[in-house]
């Protein structure tokens, strides 16, 4: 049977870069039937709302889900899944697709996942095969078991794959779908004033200068630690005093601890040029980290992203440890004298890393689109009513 039916879940803001290119690419094919559903974070304006992102790129939105429960602890987060798995159940059966498509490894495509194995339809997972530092690891693998095709970022993902048992003829390197929205980029230049633009609050920055950004997230294996983590990099973003685009934590586990310390930080420190967003669309966001001169935290795209861009990132605590990377990176702990000695390193040297293409060369949307086109699966659905 010929994909013609396709079902992409987004969970939270990041995703939505990871999947663009592809979602861009089926959205003019008139072989797919595209259908969009947002879903946890990524429709909560407290986490970065990506809803007028999407309609800015016209890409319609099938459905939003408002699944994530008030309150980030543990518990909420198995109840937020729980309550992804219902709701995805009844639309996946009212869609009737023949592929799904769920991304990375957050702990709410775990529920994509679940629920589209469940009801016999064949899923797609972009991402898998990595190793990291957190339970973001158990997450992603366990959905490479429950997956039918995988399109991996790198060879070495899809040997891990293979080690896992899965299919070669099922696993196809089509790099980062993130990595396309760069090479699509004609010029880098920070043609836009993110503030006049996206808001945010805290001070003004005169973006003709030097800044740098921060992204730390909670780690969920370590969340009663959260706190502690964050107030060594505010040491550290105080020592090193520049301008500073600090980006709002995910909603993981220990994010309310995190959002707190900096709610602080904002309030008591005026003299400080820091400035607090929430969300970029994708594009907006790599031209600020392409112009920054260094990205401090644990995201991955530090890991991802700057590591094509050049951009120097300097990596804290375990959440990508085990990550590839290129030579981008200089990894501390959560330790403000370790941030302050790796920035001063960088800032000293004051030029770019040298380009990696480790997670890809810029064409993974069409590689995934052709590769679909080509599929036939043959899986029966269980959809009676």
């Amino acid at each position: 049977m010929k994909i013609k039916k396709v079902v992409v879940v987004i969970t939270a803001r990041a995703s939505y870069a990871r999947i663009k290119s592809f979602l861009i690419e089926a959205n003019k094919n008139k072989k797919i039937k595209l259908f969009i559903i947002l879903n946890s974070s990524s429709v909560l304006e407290k986490f970065g709302d990506i809803t007028n992102v999407l309609k800015r790129d016209k890409l319609k939105i099938y459905h939003r889900s408002f699944t994530s429960l008030e309150g980030v602890n543990l518990t909420n987060q198995v109840k937020t899944t729980a309550l992804n798995m219902i709701d995805l159940s009844v639309l996946f059966r009212r869609i009737n697709p023949d592929l799904v498509i769920t991304i990375a490894d957050r702990f709410e495509t775990l529920a994509t996942a679940i629920t589209a194995a469940y009801l016999n339809i064949p899923l797609g997972h972009i991402q898998g095969g990595e190793v990291s530092g957190s339970i973001d690891e158990k997450v992603r693998h366990s959905i490479t078991k429950l997956a039918d095709i995988h399109f991996v970022s790198t060879n070495k993902s899809k040997n891990n794959l293979i080690k896992m048992g899965e299919e070669r003829k099922k696993v196809f390197v089509t790099g980062c779908p993130s990595i396309d929205l760069i090479k699509n980029i004609s010029d880098m230049k920070l043609d836009f004033n993110p503030i006049t633009k996206y808001r945010g609050i805290g001070s003004d920055i005169d973006f003709k200068k030097k800044y740098i950004i921060v992204m730390q997230h909670p780690v969920t294996t370590n969340y009663e630690n959260s706190a502690l983590q964050i107030e060594e990099t505010i040491k550290a973003i105080k020592k090193i005093n520049m301008q500073t685009i600090w980006m709002w934590p995910n909603i993981d586990v220990g994010s309310d601890n995190i959002s707190k310390k900096l709610r602080l930080l904002r309030e008591r420190n005026k003299s400080l040029k820091l400035h607090f967003f929430k969300n970029f669309s994708p594009e907006d966001f790599l031209k600020l980290c392409f112009n920054s001169q260094i990205l401090i935290g644990n995201s991955s795209v530090g890991i991802r992203e700057c590591s094509y861009l050049g951009v120097n990132v300097i990596n804290i605590g375990n959440r990508q440890r085990n990550r590839e990377r290129g030579n981008n990176i200089i990894d501390v702990e959560y330790n403000s004298a370790q941030i302050v000695k790796a920035a001063n390193k960088y800032l000293t040297k004051n030029k770019k890393s040298l380009r990696s293409k480790l997670y890809g060369n810029g064409n993974a949307g069409k590689k995934i689109l052709k590769i679909i086109n080509k599929e036939k699966l043959t899986y029966s659905k269980v959809l009676s009513f």
